[in-house]
């Protein structure tokens, strides 16, 4: 399911057509609501229908089921999912349309069947999102796709890696739990010169703190579950391209059933007007959180781009325009038995998977057991002794935050 930006009309829709010019902050608060969908209020309303009827016989001939944002069949979508697939397409320069899954697994999936094919080789960054990895392993290679690993850090080896069969390159940055930042634009640009497509998961930063066809990939994916969403009560996901790889996807999509509710859409929607706030309510905080446990004797790193000093801070730097509350800090000296003490006595983090809502999270992980090809851990990071913990900052206040996680520092050792 998706949609591509049509020509507007009207004054709000005009505004869409010059939002190119536009700060994000204005293009979310403008994009997908199209005068023909939204009608005279303000939001779209959401359309729950599995079967769209046609005036008459003539009219059903004339159906063009492949056609952007005309009716058909409920599969296809109606003005609300089609309004937050235009609106997602608006805040990705370069992109000519965007897809909508079931889940960010689903856009994963989606998107890599969508440019492979039995006997292709895949290429996937060792520390994607464990799913991914799963999915490379288990989904790809029961349809005959191979999957390699490489150091995303390494970009003197990356050539080496390619084959006469490597069709595509998974991408995340920074990546999942260690949060290292890979020289996207450098890693896209040796995909392209060799044929490969290239997927970035850009969940993380989303467009608003990377545009990731605009630095050189051709694929650019999120989980709508995280920011978008921003409030824990949905799940789904997008695929955004230029035009040739959107047909493509696009078909497999369909021919794979896939569709999302218009009442998620509807929430979606909701929550993406007030990304851009909550992104930088949340960014804000998670640096103020990071300055803090970096200066605590239990904590042995902070693994946090967007904090100076921090590893993959000065790429960070150069290609990004925004972050978010998701980093991962490393204990000083302790065992597994101490982290758990750490993370139990937590009072305002939730123990949790997912990140991106109002609500602040805290999980421990252990990157050792999702590595497979490169020399892991990284840098500063020493397997055996040190464990990892991973926060997403929510919208609380960053004082209480703090206090939080040093009333847990201090249960942590006590026997």
């Amino acid at each position: 399911m998706g949609c591509r930006p049509r020509p507007a009309q009207g004054n709000r829709a005009g505004a869409l057509n010059s939002g190119k010019d536009h700060k994000p902050a204005t293009r979310l608060v403008e994009a997908g609501r199209r005068p023909e969908w939204t009608g005279p209020v303000v939001n779209p309303p959401v359309w729950r229908a599995s079967t769209h009827l046609y005036a008459d016989s003539a009219d059903l001939a004339r159906a063009r089921p492949n056609d952007d944002g005309t009716f058909y069949y409920g599969r296809r979508g109606a003005p609300t999912q089609w309004a937050l697939a235009d609106a997602l397409t608006a805040l990705e320069p370069g992109a000519y349309g965007t897809l909508l899954y079931p889940s960010g697994v689903s856009a994963i999936a989606g998107a890599l069947l969508g440019v492979l094919s039995a006997g292709d080789v895949l290429l996937v960054t060792d520390n994607a999102y464990e799913p991914s990895r799963s999915m490379a392993r288990n989904l790809l290679a029961g349809c005959g796709i191979e999957t390699r690993f490489f150091d995303p850090l390494d970009l003197a080896g990356f050539p080496d890696r390619f084959c006469e069969r490597t069709r595509a390159v998974l991408l995340e940055s920074p990546g999942s739990l260690t949060m290292e930042v890979c020289d996207v634009p450098a890693l896209a640009a040796m995909a392209r010169d060799r044929g490969a497509v290239s997927l970035l998961d850009n969940t993380w930063a989303s467009p608003l703190g990377f545009a990731a066809l605009a630095h050189g990939c051709d694929v650019t994916i999120m989980s709508l579950t995280k920011h978008v969403g921003g409030h824990s009560d949905l799940m789904m996901g997008s695929v955004s391209a230029g035009e040739g790889l959107y047909t493509r996807l696009r078909l497999k999509a369909q021919a794979l059933g896939l569709v999302v509710s218009p009442d998620d859409a509807a929430l979606a929607l909701r929550g993406l007007r007030t990304m851009c706030v909550r992104l930088d309510r949340s960014t804000a905080t998670a640096l103020e959180v990071a300055r803090w446990l970096e200066q605590q004797p239990q904590v042995a790193q902070v693994l946090c781009p967007m904090l100076p000093g921090a590893p993959g801070h000065d790429l960070w730097r150069r290609d990004f325009t925004g972050g978010c509350g998701l980093f991962s800090f490393v204990l000083e000296g302790r065992t597994p038995a101490h982290r758990a003490r750490l993370v139990d006595a937590l009072d305002l983090f939730g123990i949790g998977f997912s990140w991106g809502g109002f609500e602040s999270l805290a999980i421990p992980f252990d990157p050792a057991r999702v590595r497979s090809e490169t020399a892991w851990p990284p840098a500063g990071w020493q397997a055996g002794d040190k464990l990892g913990v991973r926060l997403s900052i929510g919208l609380e206040d960053a004082g209480d935050l703090i206090a939080d996680l040093a009333q847990a520092l201090e249960a942590m050792d006590e026997a």
